[in-house]
């Protein structure tokens, strides 16, 4: 060490440790770092991986710095950007006309939404706020956890080094953990169809369809490519028409990923075995921790009682897209098989999808969809679309999980929409008791005489 290193910042010595590992002078070999941050090991990704990592070496300030996430999805996207003819844009956007005025004889809500026709780089441009909203406490507890635990069990003569480079360690992780995020939306940017596919509001009030993914999930099915577009663009209009009427229904979906989410807590035992155990040349077994999930432990009753509002949540919103789009599409000779595929689709998930839960904890193929739809048709069928449809004026209007199971009650109230509920009648009961007391008490003067003075 230089004879001057005593007037050296702790910080700036890990950073040029840490740089000498980024140049591959030190133990610690790029294409195995590659392989935490969960990427492919060619070269172009080991150098947008090691411009990532310098660049979080150089920032000043505190956090994670998300653009990483943005730019790592939209290098995954660039490998298969796809391409649209226009002739295929047309097709397009005459079924989404044809959609739009079915669509129209079997709801009211939300008519004035169009329809946006996205590249997978659009795509990822336009929903990566939303995944990094959802992602973020993970993000900050892995960040928080990581460092606790090195300065937990790093040597003696280390630990002025690494209290002195908190902030250097948390943007380091948390940039490995962002590009991480954005290697799994740069995946899903290849599997997605539409805008409303994950039940998500990813897009504020917008419809969208990604023509490139569409044509691969229509010649996937041996259907007519015509019928399923129609399809497509029918449950992706009933999606953003939904979330546009009910302007409530965005934010409370997202506060309710936000509540489940801000109670993840990392397994700071399992941490500590990796922090004890941690070889820098073989980086491979913290990939495997946060690719598997293994830090993240059981759920806490907390947490499963906000999950399982915001599965019912989600259900009902798939659910009643899916009624919606089932009466819209009635026409369609293929409606039903085309149906039954997404849905099969829709219940597995693709690759990324299950990387995505398995990074943040958070399933974005929610249960009980069936019985959701189910609950709406039934809905449906007593009281009529408009009724239905009332449902999501407001909040305290929509149904829970117990109606799901059970549609009377709804239906009582929309039946009754206008008279008075039991509990308006036991009162008027009430008033009209006191009232015939007063009139007896001032000679025996009728209720309907006069107002009564109180």
């Amino acid at each position: 060490m230089p004879e001057d290193s005593d007037d050296r910042r702790p910080e700036d010595e890990l950073r040029e440790m840490l740089q000498r590992f980024l140049s591959g002078e030190g133990p610690i070999d790029p294409a195995r770092l590659a392989g935490a941050a969960g990427m492919p090991s060619d070269p172009a990704q080991l150098q947008a991986l090691m411009a990532q990592l310098q660049a979080a070496l150089a920032r000043t300030e505190d956090g994670i710095d998300w653009s990483a996430a943005k730019r790592q999805a939209l290098a995954v996207v660039q490998r298969d950007p796809g391409s649209v003819t226009s002739a295929e844009r047309e097709a397009v956007q005459r079924a989404a006309d044809l959609a739009a005025m079915w669509l129209s004889e079997t709801t009211e809500i939300g008519a004035a939404t169009g329809l946006t026709m996205l590249s997978r780089q659009q795509w990822v441009e336009a929903t990566i706020p939303v995944w990094q909203e959802m992602s973020e406490p993970v993000a900050n507890s892995i960040a928080s956890a990581l460092t606790t635990a090195m300065q937990e069990h790093a040597p003696e003569e280390a630990q002025e080094m690494i209290a002195g480079a908190e902030r250097i360690l948390r943007n380091v992780g948390g940039t490995m953990f962002a590009m991480q995020l954005g290697n799994v939306v740069g995946q899903l940017a290849s599997e997605t169809v539409a805008g409303g596919d994950f039940g998500f509001p990813l897009l504020e009030e917008a419809a969208a369809l990604l023509p490139v993914n569409l044509r691969t999930a229509a010649e996937g099915l041996e259907i007519p490519e015509d019928q399923v577009r129609i399809w497509m663009a029918t449950r992706e209009l009933a999606h953003a028409r939904l979330f546009r009427h009910a302007r409530w229904l965005r934010l409370h979906v997202l506060s309710s990923v936000r509540e489940y989410a801000e109670g993840i807590r990392i397994d700071v035992d399992r941490l500590e075995e990796l922090a004890e155990s941690f070889d820098p040349t073989n980086p491979e077994e913290l990939r495997h921790a946060l690719s598997t999930g293994a830090l993240i432990p059981p759920k806490s009753p907390e947490q499963l009682e906000a999950l399982a509002r915001l599965e019912t949540t989600i259900a009902l919103i798939d659910g009643w897209v899916d009624a919606v789009t089932e009466a819209a599409t009635a026409r369609l000779p293929k409606r039903d098989a085309i149906a039954e595929s997404v849905r099969r689709k829709r219940a597995s998930g693709g690759p990324a999808e299950k990387a995505f839960g398995t990074l943040v904890g958070l399933e974005i193929r929610p249960r009980r969809l069936r019985e959701a739809a189910a609950f709406w048709r039934t809905v449906t069928d007593a009281v009529g679309p408009e009724a239905r449809d009332s449902l999501w004026d407001q909040p305290d209007l929509m149904p829970g999980a117990a109606d799901i199971d059970d549609p009377s009650r709804v239906i009582a109230r929309l039946q009754g929409a206008g008279e008075l509920d039991e509990m308006d009648l036991a009162l008027q009961e009430l008033l009209d008791d006191a009232e015939r007391a007063q009139g007896e008490a001032d000679g025996g003067a009728a209720p309907e005489d006069g107002p009564t003075e109180r």
